[in-house]
């Protein structure tokens, strides 16, 4: 007997379908339209962050994160969790729409960072992230993206160019992926970001995969790690509401930006593949460094908080040379020229 299967590039009509239709259920069934108008404005800064989303290696909540916390002066804890509840559709609906097209993806280093982002997240989420202090959340938030915008504006150049290998050969793209699952999955439950720059960063500085390779690999870990994380926060608020508390704001600016997210991390994905990536890429990783300075000066940032700050950023462009210095070692053989990358560690 024969049977009909589904094309493939219809997938994303359907998820489209299915989502709004629960969409408008959900606000209908719960009487929250006032809710989601009173929202509006987290819904109008997705429509960029939904953009970043799909088009760069950085979630949505890069920006939705500063525009609750430092615009609406609202907890660390909550920009997070509502980082993960929009990526958790906006970063699907780009995933499934890489999937749908087809779109080269490095699974080799993505499954086993699927995997480690299963362990590290919950991990993260259950005995790191309750403790930590809501100006350190800020702080570590700013500080990975400072460093990930650092690192762009050096070497962007190059990486737009790269034409390299994907992943580790062998059993040591396993070992990677692990690594980067676990220790993003750790990183993504304070910040409810992370994962995806981490991967980012070891393709493109260790490997010089090709950018079409490494972004639609980087928004697909953190969809992925984006639904264990908010499924993981709120199973935890079920057992210790006090110590595990989402707010219920996460829900309501959810609802508010969620039917933004579902399209417009696609289009940055769609976008991206018809237009250089520079632009959007500098952009992006100027308001990284912004973003920073925002935080320190809104938080009142001084002493050796400030000075423990700009100690992370160096040490992290650190890592960022070393992996810069270790793949260019790999596929040229010649050592590389880091006199960029140490003015600006050093001068910071």
């Amino acid at each position: 007997m024969r049977t009909t299967q589904l094309p493939v590039r219809y997938l994303f009509g359907l998820w489209l379908l299915a989502f709004y239709v629960a969409w408008l259920c959900i606000v209908i069934g719960g009487d929250y339209w006032n809710q989601v108008l009173a929202h509006w404005p987290i819904a109008v800064a997705m429509s960029f962050g939904s953009y970043v989303a799909g088009s760069t290696p950085m979630g949505g909540g890069t920006v939705g994160f500063p525009v609750l916390v430092l615009l609406f002066d609202l907890p660390g804890s909550l920009g997070r969790n509502f980082g993960l509840a929009v990526q958790s559709i906006g970063m699907v609906s780009a995933s499934i729409y890489i999937l749908s097209q087809r779109q080269k993806v490095d699974w080799d280093l993505l499954r086993p960072a699927c995997y480690g982002a299963l362990v590290g997240t919950p991990l993260g989420a259950a005995f790191v992230a309750p403790y930590v202090p809501d100006l350190w959340v800020k702080l570590i938030f700013a500080i990975v993206w400072a460093s990930f915008g650092i690192m762009h504006l050096v070497k962007l150049k190059e990486l737009v160019a790269a034409k390299g290998q994907d992943h580790a050969p062998g059993d040591m793209a396993s070992v990677f992926g692990w690594s980067i699952g676990i220790t993003g999955g750790v990183v993504s439950s304070i910040t409810g970001v992370g994962i995806d720059m981490i991967l980012y960063a070891v393709m493109v500085l260790m490997y010089r995969a090709d950018l079409k390779v490494s972004i639609p690999t980087s928004v697909i870990i953190m969809a992925w790690t984006s639904l264990i994380g908010i499924a993981s926060n709120n199973m935890l608020a079920m057992f210790d509401p006090s110590l595990y508390r989402v707010d219920p704001e996460v829900f309501y600016n959810w609802l508010a930006a969620a039917p933004v997210v579902a399209l417009g991390a696609p289009f940055g994905a769609i976008v991206v593949n018809l237009i250089s990536r520079t632009p959007t890429l500098i952009i992006v990783s100027i308001l990284c460094l912004m973003q920073f300075l925002w935080t320190v000066y809104k938080e009142q940032v001084g002493g050796w908080a400030l000075a423990g700050s700009v100690v992370a950023i160096v040490i992290m462009n650190g890592i960022f040379m070393a992996l810069y210095h270790y793949g260019h070692r790999k596929i040229t053989g010649v050592q590389p020229d880091l006199s960029a990358v140490e003015a600006v560690s050093t001068g910071m």
